[in-house]
């Protein structure tokens, strides 16, 4: 029921921008406003049959068409379902860019009186290996298509967010647009090589893990960047 209303609120939106295009081509026609046209034609029919937009198989040229109505059968979805502890093996397939995710609420109440060693133990004593909260964050990272790459400094760690395949280059835009203007080079590090130098990357240097990347480098999941620029004044 919620994806139907959420189907037929992007219909009403799609009919309505349909009849100002009829009007603004009739008056002066724009190559623009054609190729929009076309693409909500597309779409129309699609929605009155209850598909939502994600499960479209539209090329990226017309789904870049799209991006500015911000439709909500478009964006993913995942399902979280409460389950009895009983019941934490279930898992269901759902329609293209949806997920289905779990916690049980009793367990995460339980969770969350606990700390450290506590909680370690007793998620292990369940069988679980993290908290629901960490699970329902990949799923939503998944469903977007993200992923974080980090930066430590002396002071802080920083999680940063970026797109799936993003260039080194690209990533170092994420922090400053003046480090992706005089990027020279990115020293990367993976996690698990961060945790076996005991978090240090002093150790790291001397070990000589980190490794030069250069601009076209894709940037993976949990890695750890220091990127190296320089910006002529």
């Amino acid at each position: 029921d919620l994806e139907t209303e959420l189907i037929l609120a992007d219909l009403e939106v799609v009919e309505r921008r349909l009849e100002r295009l009829e009007s603004q081509i009739k008056k002066k026609r724009t190559d623009a406003d054609v190729r929009e046209q076309g693409v909500l034609l597309k779409v129309k029919p699609a929605l009155e049959g209850e598909t939502p937009i994600r499960a479209m198989d539209l090329p990226e040229d017309e789904a870049r068409v799209l991006r500015g109505f911000t439709f909500l059968s478009q964006k993913p979805i995942l399902h979280c379902l409460n389950l009895a502890e009983k019941d934490i093996d279930r898992a269901s397939g759902l329609r293209p860019r949806t997920r289905l995710g779990w916690v049980s609420a009793v367990i995460e109440a339980e969770v969350a009186q606990l700390a450290g060693p506590e909680q370690a133990v007793f998620l292990a004593d369940l069988g679980l290996a993290e908290p629901a909260i960490t699970r329902v964050l990949q799923d939503c990272y998944t469903l977007l298509g993200l992923l974080s790459f980090f930066t430590v400094g002396e002071d802080e760690v920083r999680a940063w967010s970026i797109p799936e395949g993003t260039r080194a280059q690209d990533a170092a835009g994420a922090i400053h647009s003046d480090i992706a203007r005089g990027f020279i080079r990115a020293e990367v590090v993976g996690y698990d090589e961060l945790i076996a130098a005991e978090g240090s990357m002093a150790v790291v240097r001397e070990r000589g893990r980190f490794r030069l990347e250069g601009k076209d480098y894709l940037v993976r999941d949990g890695e750890i960047c220091h990127f190296r620029f320089n910006v002529a004044k």
